[in-house]
């Protein structure tokens, strides 16, 4: 069931206007009177048409101080709320009307405003989510240690990297420089204390340089960059289909939990050119997410405050992307980036 119930109250007096407004994003809402001379108004609203009327009423009644909307997932209702061609409400005048691919990518998306609250908790750096990002690295680390591929799973499922990521790309699609600003200090913040739980797990445990968990996050191969990209987007489709986003996170953890608690166990050895390595395949991971993040946005229909500051976010995320990728290509072909040469390195320490 693709519909959403939205609760809204007002005063007496904006009821006209709040019923114009309604009558364009809905074809059912009803009318009661509440304790405290306000007017509830219960409307359902096919999912397609959330993201419109949440923009109106936030627009018209963002500054009333009486004004409250309640948003809530719809199970079923009687008669079913058809998506069809031939249930589509007219866009309002001042709206292009959507391309045939926004339709039918947005037609189950959850509203911005759903996106946001889903990754906001994440976004405030508190000691839980430092106290995860520490613990999650560690497990990544003693699992990537022992070769154990399940554990370092099981780190990633326990990560909080989703919202700071996600913030990210959002950020950027839509254009808002605070929230942006909030996910990157957290992103940073969390990164750090993940580099800072490996090395702690270098410094105090024997580690086997061959053991290929390891050895596989200190290179980086155009498979790398091509797994980035394939959790970037599948990681925004779940996201923005309301899956689990526990299993959402894991989409995104395993490109930036592992290469950070690798570059820690490196840096806590000593091997500054194997943790130098691990980095670069961080950081390769974390701009392919947000290239593919915000691709995937703009076709789900995510709205862009401006398409000037948008596109030029994401061509300056292309173009960092693509001198990653020649500087990553430039090391295979030398020579400096292939497993022999990392397993020499291996070796050597």
């Amino acid at each position: 069931m693709t519909a959403r119930l939205i609760e809204i109250f007002l005063p007496e007096s904006e009821v006209e206007r709040l019923e114009s407004i309604l009558a364009r994003h809905s074809r059912r809402f009803w009318r009661e009177t509440v304790p405290g001379r306000a007017e509830k108004y219960t409307c359902i609203v096919q999912q397609r048409y959330t993201e419109r009327l949440l923009g109106d009423l936030q627009a018209a009644y963002g500054d009333n101080p009486d004004f409250t909307a309640r948003i809530s997932r719809l199970e079923a209702v009687i008669p079913p709320v058809l998506e069809t061609a031939d249930t589509e409400l007219p866009a309002p005048d001042e709206l292009r009307p959507p391309t045939a691919i926004e339709r039918f990518f947005s037609r189950d998306r959850i509203s911005t405003t759903e996106l946001y609250e889903d990754i906001e908790e994440s976004l405030h750096i508190t000691p839980t989510f430092l106290l995860t990002v520490f613990l999650s690295s560690v497990i990544a680390a003693l699992g990537m240690r022992s070769g154990q591929t399940a554990v370092v799973i099981g780190a990633m499922v326990i990560a909080p990297l989703l919202g700071p990521t996600m913030g990210i790309a959002i950020a950027a699609t839509i254009g808002d420089p605070r929230r942006g600003a909030k996910a990157a200090t957290a992103l940073c913040v969390g990164s750090t204390v993940a580099i800072l739980a490996g090395a702690l797990v270098g410094a105090l445990v024997d580690i086997d340089l061959t053991v290929s968990e390891l050895r596989n996050r200190s290179l980086v191969q155009p498979a790398d960059i091509a797994l980035a990209l394939a959790c970037g987007a599948a990681g925004v489709l779940a996201m923005s289909k309301a899956a689990s986003l526990s299993l959402v996170g894991v989409m995104i953890a395993v490109a930036l939990v592992p290469p950070l608690a690798a570059t820690g166990i490196f840096l806590g050895i000593g091997e500054w050119v194997l943790a130098a390595n691990a980095l670069f395949l961080f950081t390769i991971n974390f701009v392919c997410l947000n290239v593919a993040g915000i691709v995937m946005f703009l076709v789900e229909g995510l709205p862009p405050k401006s398409w000037r500051v948008t596109t030029g976010l994401l061509s300056a995320w292309t173009a960092i992307l693509i001198v990653l990728a020649l500087v990553a290509a430039g090391r295979l072909v030398f020579g400096l980036g292939t497993l022999e040469r990392i397993g020499s390195l291996m070796v050597s320490g």
